[in-house]
């Protein structure tokens, strides 16, 4: 298959694919940025309106996995263009909900929706770039999740104060709208190259859905899960954490919603180098930034209540390490099943693990932190980082052995 060449149309096109990325999160993340303001403009209880996120996150993960095997069979730019038509309604459609019942089942369609945009898209990048184009292409892409994060928490309080909460729908849903014509009228100049090769067969694909259930792969779920669960876990309760440790909860609480996505896009940078150049074995690459996520678990352990400044630092450093091993195992290894035409089912399956972690975590971490305390859920963390060092560092030989098999 033929592979995009000419320097111009590959910054199009990965500039493109970010601005995919870009739109899913501020359609997916901007009810969780305005929940305080709906709990007090609506007088529905956090727990009720927090029903929807819930919904949407299993939402989310069960459409990776319906996601990942449709788009191995259908062409991803009419799988992405529905995806986008469908989160576009379901934005439109919070503001005029008149319950949190009614709230949920939007939201948790939005979360099916939005999975419906990454596993076909690493298929269709794994289809048109070369191996380097497609690392460098992915690390573009991940930016637009952190830059459309980044987004969401400046410009919601600003929309509120302007328009009040619904506004932040009705102007996620119009940036997502141009996107989507943008990714119709583009889209065309590849239906060619994203056609998957003839040499696919049905026993091809037969021995890639095998090959993804082999133990190795699981081991690497594993760890997908524990950075899941690291991951999301300190995303959501670090602004908690430092609130009742520092009394600093207004400032920090901004400070950490903004600054961890700002972080976030250099260690994309950075673990896309060390794997490219440096380790180019995933396992081994995710080994080492586990390694380095040990040493800013702990950091954040020792210091805790200690010093707010490299509570800050540490935990952006640790949710850094953690958004770099999900490149690297969430966007890296399903290349490797492209050659089976299972490279969509490859990557729907292992993000579906990623939230799996984060669902557990959000809750785990909730009960921990309520019945023993902030250290005890440090130290929670250090373990976990611990255990995905390890599962990583046990999985480079088992690793090698099984591409070249």
């Amino acid at each position: 298959m033929t592979k995009l060449t000419d320097k111009k149309e590959i910054r199009m096109f990965s500039m493109l694919f970010m601005l995919i990325y870009f739109a899913s999160y501020i359609t997916r993340i901007n009810y969780g940025a305005v929940i305080s303001e709906m709990v007090r403009d609506t007088g529905y209880t956090k727990a009720a309106l927090a029903l929807a996120l819930t919904g949407s996150s299993i939402g989310y993960g069960i459409g990776q996995i319906i996601s990942g095997g449709l788009g191995d069979k259908f062409q991803p730019k009419y799988l992405i263009a529905s995806g986008f038509c469908v989160t576009i309604l379901t934005n439109l459609l919070i503001p005029v909900c008149s319950s949190p019942y009614q709230m949920l089942v939007v939201w948790s369609v939005n979360g099916l929706s939005q999975a419906f945009l990454w596993p076909p898209l690493v298929r269709l990048m794994s289809a048109i770039f070369t191996p380097k184009d497609y690392s460098e292409a992915c690390v573009w892409t991940n930016i637009g999740s952190s830059g459309g994060t980044i987004f969401v928490y400046l410009s919601a309080p600003l929309f509120i104060t302007l328009w009040g909460w619904k506004s932040v729908f009705f102007v996620s849903a119009f940036f997502a709208m141009l996107i989507l014509i943008m990714w119709m009228k583009k889209c065309c100049l590849i239906d060619s190259r994203e056609k998957q090769s003839k040499t696919d067969t049905s026993a091809q694909m037969k021995t890639g859905y095998k090959a993804l259930f082999s133990p190795i792969m699981l081991a690497v779920m594993l760890a997908i899960i524990i950075q899941g669960a690291l991951r999301d876990g300190i995303t959501t309760w670090m602004p908690s954490y430092i609130s009742e440790t520092y009394s600093l909860s207004t400032k920090i609480s901004i400070l950490t919603n903004v600054a961890l996505p700002i972080f976030s896009i250099v260690c994309f940078q950075v673990s896309e180098r060390l794997y490219r150049k440096v380790f180019k074995n995933p396992l081994m690459c995710s080994a080492a930034i586990y390694g380095l996520s040990v040493l800013a678990a702990a950091l954040l352990w020792i210091f805790s209540g200690g010093n707010a400044v490299i509570s800050v630092i540490a935990s952006a450093l640790f949710t850094g390490c953690m958004h770099g091993i999900n490149l690297i195992l969430i966007c890296m290894v399903p290349t490797f099943f492209y050659k089976y035409g299972t490279v969509s089912a490859a990557t729907g399956i292992l993000n579906s693990c990623t939230y799996i972690g984060s669902a557990v975590s959000t809750y785990v971490i909730a009960v921990i932190s309520d019945n023993y305390g902030w250290n005890a859920t440090l130290g929670v963390w250090f373990a976990l980082a611990c255990a995905g060092f390890v599962t990583c560092l046990l999985c480079v030989r088992p690793w090698e052995h099984f591409t070249k098999k």
